[in-house]
């Protein structure tokens, strides 16, 4: 097969074997916060292809940044040593993971942070209002509290790589903490965190220095989402120029040797408006990253067989990021690679506890034995 998607190619520390990764996606099937036993072999099976960069399901920095019952942390050591049987996992298969670090802001179910006496917060106290006009406000972090995150950040990338992760992706996408105060009608701030392009970036900045400090920056990426409205964001006319800003000081950063292993941008052919199964095509796109970016950029959404060979053929540091169908397909790069169709995914059991639609999608070969 002589496409660049199937070429490998050097991320970071990183020896990939082609240009295939599997996307962060949240599953809600850890009671908890923890890992369950059904984890490693979820994640083993979709890196059984050798050289194949697995991004876990956004992770918890902290207690204080969670809010969602059912999603895995990292700030316990239980959690850490549940993530140590995943990564585990798939080493053994010589691929790697890097784990999605997450904090939820507004997002986070009110009731489940209530319960354990914890703040309900964000940029402003701008209510999330997708599915509740009734929706609570949250609460403005003060400056001590966003350098708190900052601290936590730091702590969970540490975390991750003492369980043996390969790196971190920095979750500022989709509407969460720290697109929250990235997005304007999120961030209403009169601080330094606030009123301009610069000092919306300033938090988001702040946890990539501290986290490259701590870990390394090859060894950090970063999720960004220009075009999501995910979560009540909203486009406004400076938004090619926020994330311009934030594309163009994460290349100052790699011009001073500081580079991270890549920066992975979601593409405004598949967004999602209200709730969960609204997924529409949004206006702009983002061809003008690689106007900013010269490193390894990671695109996500939308994708198909013929895109992705498209892409990675003119582009030699693209990475194409597959979600959905990397649920339902755990050999999906195999099955590309040979042009053999994927398996459908079942969108009803994307959050459902346990199986089926976990671990009991089929690989090729098991369909190929049963015809």
């Amino acid at each position: 097969m002589s496409e660049n998607l199937f070429k490998s190619i050097k991320v970071g520390r990183m020896d990939l074997q082609h240009r295939i990764s599997m996307a962060p996606l949240t599953r809600m099937r850890a009671p908890n916060n923890l890992v369950s036993d059904l984890h490693p072999l979820y994640y083993s099976q979709r890196s059984s292809r050798p050289g194949t960069l697995i991004i876990t399901e956004a992770t918890f920095i902290s207690e204080a940044a969670s809010g969602y019952p059912l999603a895995p942390g990292i700030w316990r050591q239980d959690q850490i040593d549940g993530w140590k049987k995943v990564f585990d996992a798939i080493h053994a298969n010589k691929s790697y993971a890097y784990v999605q670090l997450w904090a939820l802001g507004r997002a986070a179910f009110k009731a489940d942070l209530d319960s354990r006496g914890l703040p309900y917060v964000s940029a402003s106290d701008v209510a999330e209002s997708t599915n509740n006009a009734d929706a609570p406000v949250p609460k403005p972090l003060t400056v001590e509290e966003i350098k708190e995150y900052v601290k936590n950040y730091v702590q969970a990338a540490k975390n991750a790589i003492e369980a043996g992760a390969d790196g971190v992706e920095i979750h500022s996408a989709n509407g969460y903490l720290l697109d929250q105060f990235l997005h304007e009608n999120t961030n209403k701030r009169t601080d330094q965190y606030g009123g301009s392009i610069e000092n919306r970036a300033r938090f988001t900045l702040e946890v990539v220095d501290a986290v490259s400090e701590a870990i390394g920056a090859d060894r950090v990426a970063i999720r960004l989402s220009p075009w999501n409205l995910f979560n009540s964001m909203e486009y406004n006319t400076n938004i090619l120029a926020q994330y311009a800003y934030v594309i163009g000081e994460l290349q100052k950063r790699a011009n001073a040797g500081k580079e991270l292993a890549y920066i992975h941008l979601i593409e405004p052919r598949w967004t999602i408006q209200g709730d969960l199964n609204n997924i529409i095509t949004a206006d702009g796109n983002n061809d003008f990253v690689r106007s900013i970016w010269k490193g390894i950029f990671m695109r996500a959404g939308g994708y198909d067989r013929d895109l992705a060979i498209q892409h990675a053929s003119e582009d030699d540091k693209v990475l194409i990021a597959m979600g959905r169908h990397f649920i339902s397909t755990p050999d999906l790069v195999n099955r590309w690679e040979q042009n053999i169709d994927l398996t459908p995914y079942n969108r009803a059991t994307f959050y459902t506890p346990s199986n089926p639609g976990y671990t009991d999608y089929p690989f090729a070969t098991e369909l190929k034995a049963k015809a």
